[in-house]
């Protein structure tokens, strides 16, 4: 006779899984923030940025699937240092963007 499957059992270490996966996405996200340097923008600043990016069009998403490539790459100066150019913001000596105000963001 074959022994009764505990499915609750399994639930959970699937509910556990799911939990451990989508804390470390959440650390990953984190620490991509601050790899690129988009640790010094505004929580505000951040955000519009990337809704900006999850309503872009194909176009300009593939333009930066490509930035993001040669970055994972460790092509940094290239990509980074156009990012701050083609978003229509000025870009400091270090290539992060700058505040309206002329100010780099300060961390």
């Amino acid at each position: 006779m074959r022994k009764p499957r505990d499915y609750d059992a399994e639930l959970k270490a699937l509910t556990d899984k799911a939990r451990q996966l989508k804390s470390r996405k959440q650390s990953q996200q984190g620490e991509l923030v601050i790899a690129t340097g988009a640790d010094n923008l505004t929580i505000e600043e951040l955000a519009g940025a990337l809704l900006g990016a999850a309503t872009a069009e194909r176009s300009a998403r593939e333009a930066w699937r490509k930035r993001g490539a040669a970055f994972f790459r460790g092509e940094r100066e290239d990509a980074g240092s156009r990012a701050g150019r083609e978003q229509g913001g000025a870009a400091t000596d270090d290539g992060r963007a700058q505040s309206p105000s002329g100010e780099a963001g300060a961390a």
